[in-house]
């Protein structure tokens, strides 16, 4: 983001011992002896596994209602079919398919508003239950740990307005006065279906949208087919990497579509709202040298397909929703082409921090805003050279100091102000000064490294520190420390930057 989450089987054995006749040798007439008829042993019916209800939260330090605890999402299927674009009003039908990592008498779901309809668990009617975001569900069978099973959520209405303690402006599912919108970060995707909604449980997507004519959709992964029935129109997209929720999008509206490839290879769909003008798209005529440049910087491009969507409405910010982020018309100047690169490249350079190697608690943010911060300075250095970045370096040190009081050090973002300017200039000016402590060589090494090790999952802070200090060979702790909790912004001497 850059401003302006059992079937149980039983088995009974029935064990039969025949009666048997047991005769003398001789012919000598006695009497018969038979034994004792045995009755037929019947082993006692084990009891039902003992089963727990699953936590109502996955445990994030700054927000401990975020996510759900007991089973691990596999793949989410939204069927949506949109009636009235205007207001958003939709049948939903999300089916999510899961494994159960304990025994759950019941589990819960992140989703607000709506009516539901039905909810059904593994083929048979569920009960369910609501309170504010959480949605408890209770299967006919208690689910047994290890094994998968599959939601079923009908569901209709309108998308709510919904806003987040972390971020003071509106998530989620967005209606304005051209079409709809989606950007959750970071707990705006239960606005429009239900969710695990924490990065720590990753999915694959199917988005099957439809929407009356003339609107189109574009949404996450590839777009597999679309299916005219008239008067209402069908889209297919497939997502092939495992993603977290907030970065799901549905973009309904009347776009112009442009298509393009990297010199690697790597293919770029980009959608522009119709209404907007033509020379909108001139900031974003690099992102195939800057998809190749990053992947030689931070490692191979993660996912099947990038690509960018803007907007014509103010939004305030830009989303890195995977494989396709999104913009507001007030983030793009087609007249200051050199400008809004970074910002493109900040939304892209999320693709590899943020996207692939996710957060594994919302704490630590800054290892995807100072990361992609960072890259701004990356794109400025790839472009203009090192002395162009070293001034980038001396401005944004300047600006943190100058407006240090309203921000928090990188490593300890309040929870009601989660994507302050720390988590993302300080905390890239740290990420400067720890390439200047361990030189270039091993600086993009470290980068390239920790990308390598946790792509597709998550990682903390620690995590990151791990890395630096085995690629290193250094004891970094008193330098992470200064740079990420310190309330004091650290000098970076080479440079002649201090705080007085």
């Amino acid at each position: 983001m850059r401003l302006r989450k059992f079937n149980v089987l039983i088995i009974v054995v029935l064990m039969m011992i025949s009666c048997v006749q047991v005769l003398p040798p001789t012919l000598t007439p006695t009497t018969t002896v038979v034994p004792p008829t045995k009755t037929a042993t019947v082993s006692p019916t084990p009891p039902p596994v003992e089963a727990d209800a699953g936590a109502a939260g996955i445990g994030d330090s700054l927000y401990p209602g975020l996510g759900n605890g007991g089973y691990d999402v596999q793949h989410y299927t939204l069927d949506l079919t949109v009636n009235d674009v205007s207001t958003s009003n939709l049948d939903g039908i999300t089916t999510i398919e899961a494994r159960a990592t304990e025994n759950l008498s019941s589990f819960n779901l992140d989703f607000i508003g709506f009516k539901i309809d039905t909810i059904v668990v593994n083929g048979e009617s569920a009960t369910f239950g609501r309170d504010g975001q959480e949605l408890t569900i209770t299967p006919s069978t208690p689910l047994a740990k290890n094994q998968p099973f599959t939601v079923e959520v009908k569901y209709q209405g309108s998308p709510e307005s919904t806003s987040s303690t972390a971020i003071p402006i509106q998530i989620g599912w967005i209606s304005f006065s051209q079409g709809s919108f989606v950007m959750s970060e970071p707990d705006g995707a239960a606005d429009f279906y239900p969710v695990n909604d924490h990065p720590l449980d990753k999915a694959t997507y199917t988005f099957r949208v439809t929407v009356p004519k003339p609107f189109e959709v574009a949404a996450n992964g590839l777009l597999k087919e679309s299916d005219d029935h008239g008067t209402t129109t069908t889209y297919l997209f497939e997502t092939r990497d495992p993603m977290a929720s907030y970065l799901a999008t549905i973009d309904i509206g009347d776009f112009n579509t442009e298509t393009m490839e990297s010199a690697r290879g790597i293919p770029i769909r980009n959608y522009y709202a119709a209404t907007l003008p033509k020379d909108v798209n001139k900031p974003f005529a690099r992102q195939g040298e800057m998809l190749d440049y990053f992947s030689s910087t931070f490692g191979p491009y993660p996912f099947e397909v990038y690509g960018a969507l803007v907007l014509n409405v103010q939004v305030g910010t830009a989303l890195e929703n995977q494989t396709m982020s999104v913009f507001g018309n007030d983030m793009i100047d087609p007249q200051n082409v050199k400008e809004t690169e970074l910002t493109v490249a900040h939304e892209m350079a999320h693709q590899w921090f943020g996207d692939s190697v996710s957060v594994a608690d919302w704490s630590d943010i800054w290892l995807n805003e100072s990361f992609a911060t960072y890259s701004e300075g990356l794109w400025i250095e790839h472009t203009d050279g090192r002395k162009a970045l070293d001034e980038w370096i001396k401005n944004v040190y300047g600006f943190v100091r100058e407006n240090q009081g309203r921000m928090s050090p990188p490593g300890k973002p309040p929870a009601d102000d989660l994507f302050n300017a720390g988590v993302y200039y300080w905390g890239a000016l740290g990420l400067h000064a720890l390439r200047l402590e361990v030189g270039d060589e091993t600086f993009f090494k470290i980068l390239q490294s920790y990308y390598k090790q946790y792509a597709g999952g998550n990682a903390g802070t620690a995590d990151f520190i791990a890395v630096a200090e085995k690629v290193s060979g250094k004891d970094l702790g008193a330098f992470f420390d200064s740079w990420l909790y310190s309330d004091t912004l650290a000098p970076i001497p080479e440079l002649g930057l201090r705080t007085k």
